[in-house]
C-alpha cells in the first residue's frame, strides 16, 4: 500500500486529523506508534468500536499499536477500585482483540509504568506550567463529577499527556471528548523534551437513549459480545424518532458499523407496506428524511445485520 492509500484509509470515518502532513510525515518513519487509551470501565460497546476500527486501519497502515488500559485513569475519575478495574482491563484485552486487533497489539496497564519516579517528575513538570483553568477545560467533557470538582480531574489529563511521552506516540487517537486533553499535549510535550502527536478523532456515537454518547455508565450502549437478543431488544428499544438524521443512534449504527463493510443495506418489508428496499447509504438517508422509511423497518435491517457483524467477536470470546 502507497502512502497516499494509507493516508485515504486513515482519514475514512474520522472527524479531523490534526494534521494532514505531519501524518504522512509520521507514516514514512520507520515503525511508527498510534496510541489510545480506554478507561477500563463496565462493558465494551459500539462507541468503543469506532476507535478500535480506526486503530485497526492504522495497524494496517503499519503503525505499532500501543492500547492503554488506563487503570489509575479510571480510579482517578471514581470507576472502581483497582482490584475490579484490573479485571475489566483483562476483558477489555480480550474484547479488542476479538474484535479484529492483532495479536501484536501492545497493551499496557497504566500502572505498570505511571508509578516510577521519572513519570512522576514528568507530571509535576508539566504541571508547573498548566493552568488549573487550562486542566478543567480539558476534562469538561470526560469527567464523571459535575459539581463538585476534586483534585483528580486535574492530574487526569497532565497525567494523559505525559502518557504520550512515556509510550513513545506518534499518533494518539480518541473521539472527539478526547480532543481538549490532545491539544493539551500538542502545546506542551514539546515543552517537556518530546515532539507533538498527530491527533485524530472520531465521531461519538449516541447513546441508544439519544444521550450525547454511548456509555457503560448511563446503561445505554450495545456491546460487542451482546447476544443477538439482546441486540435485538436495544435497538427495539433505541431512540429513532422518524425522519430525523442528526443524534440518531440507529442511523449512525447503520453508517459506522454497516455501510462501511458494504455499499448497500437491504430493507425487508411486506409487500403491503412497499415490498423490499436495498438502498445506498445517501438513498437510505433520503428516503428516512422523507418518511418514505419507517423507524421499526430500519431498526429490523439493522439488527440484523448487527447480528452477523458481532457473531465473530461472540466466537472469539467463547474460546
Amino acid at each position: 500500500m502507497d502512502i497516499d492509500s494509507k493516508i485515504d484509509m486513515i482519514k475514512r470515518g474520522t472527524l479531523e486529523i490534526i494534521t494532514p502532513d505531519e501524518l504522512k510525515e509520521k507514516i514514512e518513519k520507520d515503525s511508527p506508534v498510534a496510541y489510545i487509551g480506554y478507561e477500563p470501565s463496565g462493558k465494551v460497546h459500539l462507541g468503543h468500536a469506532i476507535t478500535v476500527k480506526k486503530m485497526i486501519d492504522l495497524q494496517k497502515a503499519g503503525f505499532k499499536i500501543k492500547i492503554l488500559l488506563a487503570d489509575l485513569h479510571a480510579y482517578l475519575n471514581g470507576k472502581g477500585s483497582l482490584e475490579e478495574i484490573k479485571e475489566i482491563s483483562e476483558y477489555m484485552k480480550k474484547c479488542f482483540l476479538a474484535f479484529g486487533l492483532s495479536e501484536d497489539t501492545e497493551f499496557i496497564l497504566g500502572s505498570s509504568f505511571q508509578t516510577d519516579d521519572s513519570y512522576t517528575l514528568k507530571v509535576y513538570e508539566l504541571a508547573l506550567s498548566t493552568t488549573l483553568t487550562r486542566a478543567r477545560r480539558s476534562m469538561a467533557q470526560i469527567t464523571r463529577d459535575e459539581e463538585d470538582h476534586k483534585v483528580a480531574e486535574v492530574i487526569y489529563p497532565i497525567m494523559q499527556v505525559i502518557d504520550m511521552l512515556f509510550l513513545d506516540t506518534d499518533v494518539a487517537v480518541g473521539g472527539m471528548e478526547q480532543r481538549k486533553i490532545h491539544m493539551l499535549a500538542r502545546e506542551n510535550l514539546p515543552k517537556v523534551g518530546s515532539s507533538a502527536p498527530v491527533c485524530i478523532h472520531t465521531p461519538l456515537l449516541h447513546g441508544t437513549d439519544g444521550g450525547e454518547k454511548m456509555s457503560s455508565s448511563k446503561e445505554n450502549f450495545i456491546a460487542i459480545d451482546d447476544s443477538p437478543k439482546d441486540i435485538e431488544k436495544k435497538i427495539k428499544n433505541s431512540f429513532c424518532p422518524a425522519g430525523e438524521i442528526e443524534g440518531n443512534p440507529v442511523v449512525e449504527i447503520a453508517k459506522h458499523f454497516i455501510y462501511d463493510k458494504q455499499e448497500t443495506l437491504l430493507i425487508e418489508r411486506p409487500p403491503k407496506f412497499g415490498g423490499n428496499l436495498e438502498l445506498t447509504y445517501d438513498e437510505l438517508i433520503e428516503s428516512y428524511s422523507n418518511n418514505r422509511l419507517h423507524p421499526l423497518d430500519l431498526k429490523n435491517a439493522v439488527t440484523s445485520n448487527l447480528v452477523k457483524i458481532l457473531e465473530p467477536v461472540r466466537e472469539y470470546l467463547k474460546k
